[in-house]
């Protein structure tokens, strides 16, 4: 199939605006290739240190001859998507010896859980933790004794915090591994339905763990489609997992053999190997159009409107919300999961899942197939469903037709023509929304505005009954350089019962919602951001706000002159505690949202 030519379009903007970081990163990673210390070269002080450690694997080491994987692990058993990796080292070592390689953890990388700190001062580290993660990372793999390296993570900032660290060592072949999705509990729209009722005072608190420990309730990833399932799908798209890997829930023996199959294929890619496939090839501009147009199709998580941006920058890649804007109005919505739909991430899975997602979009020329990947072919690898018979035997078959067409359908038949994603643009600043879960008659939202500086005030003006009418909840100094960028997903349910209950309402923030943001329009990542100038610093409540995803406009209603002439509203003081005064320095230096919101980007030039 002929390559649609307005992706053909966006792809060859991307490509020229990039040229010369590309460039220079290509050349970074060839000097990393050809000219830094390879293992071999280490002193013998040096390499006798790197494997003290070990027992079994410490003569092949000595010898030099065979392929060595560097594991970053992100497991910790307080989340539970990240607890399924407990024993994936060891086993990955003992898989590494059949494919006549050795596997030596290379570090560990921090990852939080926004599930726990929504709402609370610990979501103020959440953006940065990305950062944390991508310095974690590149300090794993600075040791120079890795031939390749095996990413071990899922959720929210783990995957685009390991990516963009690992992109500094793009000379290494590099698969990333995932865990899986925990099995299904409660509905997601049996979850949210009792999220609103606590709203309203209608439940028990008791009442509402239940709920919640019925839907959060094992081992694995969520199972909404928020940001951690939208990585999965992201990597797909890239190339960067086993085909088909991303939703094989854990404990399986097809969750076994796809962990397998990856370190073998990391013994044939990886640096010595007959098929090497370095990370920063295959993570080019086609890749990362791929990336977005996979979320765009399946309805993915905002948070990459600010991730895959960094992840790029790290590869000397630009990608801009212009590009997501243009896109989104040529790749058909083809996927329904929840938020944007009623079923879950198993239920997507069962219906076809990823596979289905990329042969549908290859076959409408809606994808770029020629990319190289991790699995040695190119992307119609990845539109293939893995599964494993009685002999534990490994193979790929072309997923069939949707086996429910309310959860996924064919490109030609979609459930809408466009992505779910748009930009405004107005006297208030540039920002982006989530259309995909907002109905047609809320796409345009005329109100006055309430400004608030903080989510918990929003919080206690709705059970003060302020909010109870039409209204543009407007959150500011949320921003990177702020208080770090934190989810405001607390204000999803008040934010939902004052719709149910019939008013027009909208989200202005330069804060971020959660990939789990849904049915309520929510102009989200505005930049520029409060502090620092930001014209959103200009509201004042009762001005009349009209945010219009149609016409991609975002506008206060106020006289220009008056407009220009008003005084900024000054910033709050910085939070104290939990950690927060640890990352000022971070916070400071962060670029804006549109350009990844990174102090480590910041310091790259970015």
């Amino acid at each position: 199939m002929t390559l649609n030519p307005e992706i053909a379009a966006v792809t060859d903007r991307v490509i020229e605006r990039s040229r010369p970081t590309r460039a220079a990163y290509l050349q970074l990673i060839a000097d990393q290739r050809d000219r830094n210390v390879k293992r071999p070269q280490l002193g013998c002080a040096n390499l006798a240190h790197g494997f003290a450690g070990t027992d079994e694997d410490r003569e092949t080491l000595k010898a030099g001859q065979a392929i060595n994987i560097g594991i970053v692990t992100a497991y910790n058993d307080m989340l539970s998507a990240h607890a399924t990796y407990y024993r994936y080292p060891e086993q990955m070592k003992v898989w590494a010896r059949e494919a006549g390689a050795t596997a030596q953890v290379a570090g560990g990388v921090p990852a939080m859980c926004d599930g726990v700190t929504q709402g609370y001062a610990g979501m103020e580290l959440s953006l940065f933790s990305r950062d944390t993660i991508a310095l974690s990372t590149a300090v794993s793999l600075s040791h120079n004794m890795f031939e390749a390296a095996a990413l071990l993570g899922i959720c929210d900032k783990i995957v685009p915090g390991l990516l963009m660290g690992a992109l500094r060592f793009g000379h290494l072949p590099t698969i990333f591994i995932p865990g899986g999705p925990m099995r299904s509990g409660i509905a997601n729209k049996a979850k949210a339905q009792v999220r609103e009722a606590y709203a309203e005072g209608k439940a028990t608190r008791e009442e509402l763990l239940d709920s919640e420990i019925a839907a959060y309730h094992g081992k694995g990833t969520c199972t909404f489609y928020g940001t951690a399932n939208s990585n999965q799908m992201m990597m797909e798209m890239m190339g960067l997992h086993v085909p088909g890997a991303a939703f094989a829930n854990p404990g399986t023996k097809l969750r076994q053999e796809l962990t397998r199959a990856a370190v073998h294929q990391l013994a044939r890619i990886g640096w010595n190997g007959d098929d090497y496939r370095p990370l920063g090839l295959c993570v080019d501009e086609k890749a990362v159009v791929n990336a977005a147009i996979g979320l765009l199709a399946t309805g993915g998580s905002t948070n990459h409107l600010i991730h895959l941006p960094a992840m790029a920058a790290c590869a000397g890649i630009v990608i801009d919300w212009e590009d997501f804007d243009r896109l989104s109005r040529t790749v058909p919505l083809v996927a329904r999961v929840y938020p944007n739909g009623n079923a879950d991430v198993n239920q997507f899975e069962d219906a076809g899942g990823t596979p289905y997602v990329v042969r549908e979009l290859l076959s409408a020329g809606l994808l770029h197939r020629d990319i190289l990947t991790v699995a040695g072919g190119d992307l119609a690898d990845y539109g293939r469903k893995p599964q494993v018979d009685d002999a534990g035997t490994l193979s790929w078959v072309d997923p069939g037709a949707s086996g429910d067409d309310a959860i996924l359908r064919p490109a030609a038949a979609p459930f809408s023509p466009e992505g779910g994603f748009r930009i405004l643009t107005g006297n208030i600043g540039r920002a982006c929304i989530k259309v995909s879960a907002v109905e047609r008659d809320r796409w345009v939202i005329e109100a006055p505005a309430r400004v608030f500086t903080d989510q918990q005030a929003v919080l206690d003006a709705f059970k003060a009954g302020e909010l109870d009418r039409d209204v543009v909840v407007v959150v500011r100094f949320q921003g990177p350089r702020a208080n770090g960028m934190p989810e405001l997903h607390k204000l999803t349910p008040p934010l939902g019962v004052l719709q149910n209950r019939g008013h027009r309402v909208a989200l202005v923030t330069d804060g971020r919602m959660s990939g789990a943001s849904g049915k309520v329009p929510c102009a989200i990542h505005l930049s520029p951001e409060a502090l620092g100038g930001g014209p959103i610093g200009r509201l004042r409540d009762g001005d009349v706000v009209r945010l219009d995803a149609e016409a991609g406009t975002l506008d206060a209603l106020v006289d220009a002159g008056e407009w220009d002439a008003r005084d900024l509203a000054p910033a709050p003081p910085p939070e104290q505690g939990t950690g927060r005064e640890l990352f000022a320095l971070l916070r400071q230096d962060a670029t804006e949202a549109e350009r990844g919101a990174s102090a480590v980007l910041a310091a790259m030039g970015w």
